[in-house]
Formats: structure tokens, C-alpha cells, sequence
């Protein structure tokens, strides 16, 4: 009987965990959660002009190669020092054995970014690093610094930068906004928003934001 009952106890259990499981995917596949949830990081400022454009490093393959994030944001970096007058690009992201920032700023020097406008920063391997060394190739740069990121990662690269004393307007490009147009994409999204909010809440106990 109490074997029973621990079977029964087991089964309920894993039922309401399954029902639980089911109900999540379906929110963030059948409905606009992530929609919303990415436009709320990614704020409401924009500002596609200024004097540097700063832009952070993102995913990666093993072999080093960008990942979806990484390549999204050097194609929009390409496109803003085109269109809004910047004269230098930052790049920023590590690790110093295989750096993203390196790839990316590749792919501007191919898609017409000059070299010689370009610095790349390869020592970091956080959102905080990014900015904390960022601050120093940021020294004797006049005018506008503009930060370029992934919608949902603004809210927070944003306010690491403010807390460090840069001051930076923000170029939120539409990544997880983008992919939430297609309901396939959609889970993946929200995977992404949930570690990104779970970052945010502990750069804030750690009082970095």
C-alpha cells in the first residue's frame, strides 16, 4: 500500500510538472511574451548618430567564428558608421586566447568600415569588462559615444555603463524582437530572455547596475 501510494504520489507529481513544462512553451510560443519582454529591455531610446560606436561582442563558436548575436551586430555596425557619421568604431570582447571582437571587427573591414577607424578591446569576458575597459580606449574620444547591442541586452549593458561613469546613448538593434516573428524561433528567444533577466538580477545584487 505505501508503495502504492508513492507510485500515485510520483505520478501526480511528474503530471503537474509536465502540465507545468507544457503550458510555458505554449505562452512563449503562442502568444507575444517575448515581444513584449524583449521591447521592455530594449527601452525606448535611439540614437543612430555620434562620434564612437561602441559595440559588444556577443556569441561564439568553438572555433571562434561569431555567433548569430555577434554577426547581427557588426552587420547593423556596418550600417550605422555608414549612415551616422561616426569616426570610430570599439569593438569589444574576449577572451584574449580566441576574441570575438576580433571576427567582428573583420567583418566591418570587409563590409567597408576602415581599418584605421577601428579599435578592438579583447581582454574581457563579461558586459561589466566590456565597459570597464572600454573606459580607458575611451580616453582623448570627443563627442557622442553611442553603445550598440541586442535589444534585450540594452537595459543592462546600459546601466553597467552609467554606473562606471560612461556616458553612452543607446543603439538597441532588433535581435530577440526580430526573431519573435517566427513562432519557431520563439522558444529560443525566450530561453535567451530568461538568462539575460537572470544576469540582470545579479549585476544588481552585486550592485554593478
Amino acid at each position: 500500500m505505501d508503495r502504492r501510494s508513492s507510485f500515485l504520489r510520483v505520478s501526480r507529481l511528474l503530471t503537474k510538472l509536465l502540465v507545468a513544462a507544457g503550458l510555458v512553451v505554449v505562452l512563449a510560443m503562442g502568444t507575444p511574451v517575448d515581444y513584449w519582454w524583449a521591447k521592455a529591455l530594449r527601452g525606448e531610446g535611439y540614437y543612430p548618430e555620434g562620434e564612437v560606436l561602441i559595440v559588444l561582442g556577443g556569441s561564439q563558436f568553438s572555433d571562434g567564428t561569431m555567433g548569430w548575436n555577434s554577426y547581427l551586430r557588426s552587420e547593423y555596425a556596418v550600417r550605422s558608421f555608414a549612415a551616422g557619421g561616426f569616426r570610430t568604431v570599439v569593438v569589444a570582447g574576449g577572451p584574449a586566447s580566441l576574441p570575438i571582437a576580433a571576427p567582428m571587427a573583420d567583418w566591418m573591414r570587409c563590409h567597408g568600415v576602415p581599418a584605421e577607424d577601428i579599435r578592438i578591446e579583447i581582454a574581457s569576458h563579461s558586459t561589466r569588462e566590456n565597459a570597464l575597459n572600454i573606459r580607458d580606449v575611451l580616453k582623448g574620444m570627443a563627442g557622442p559615444k553611442v553603445l550598440l547591442t541586442s535589444d534585450y541586452h540594452m537595459f543592462r549593458a546600459r546601466r553597467v555603463f552609467a554606473k562606471l561613469g560612461i556616458n553612452v546613448l543607446p543603439l538597441p538593434i532588433p535581435d530577440g524582437l526580430k526573431r519573435t516573428s517566427s513562432w519557431i524561433s520563439r522558444w529560443a528567444v525566450f530561453c535567451e530572455l530568461w538568462r539575460e533577466t537572470v544576469k540582470i538580477g545579479y549585476y544588481w545584487m552585486r550592485g554593478w547596475i
